[in-house]
């Protein structure tokens, strides 16, 4: 990962290593029900969370990607970002097909 990189205001900083590993869940999931569509949370850890991301695709579906920017033993820096999910919803009208909001 390049550190020369400047960050989009769309992407936002969380270092778990900061955080009580008791606490780090919960602190994650309440930072990612706050962000918006097409916003990113850089997610910064001493380990490739591998349980968390499975429990995070149980809550969120297909709202959130993944995109693993840097790993190594001592560190794992994943971009976690919230689909526009409007906009699968206008391609599946113009597609002919419904989005499933449409009562």
């Amino acid at each position: 990962m390049s550190t020369d990189t400047l960050l989009d205001a769309s992407v936002h900083i969380f270092d778990a290593r900061g955080v009580a590993r008791r606490f780090r869940h919960a602190a994650i999931f309440g930072a990612l029900d706050a962000l918006h569509p097409g916003e990113t949370m850089r997610f910064f850890n001493d380990h490739n969370p591998l349980p968390l991301i499975a429990q995070l695709r149980d809550r969120f579906g297909d709202k959130l990607t993944f995109t693993y920017r840097q790993t190594n033993p001592d560190l794992t820096v994943i971009d976690i970002s919230v689909a526009d999910l409007s906009v699968k919803a206008r391609d599946k009208h113009a597609e002919g097909g419904c989005c499933g909001s449409c009562g």
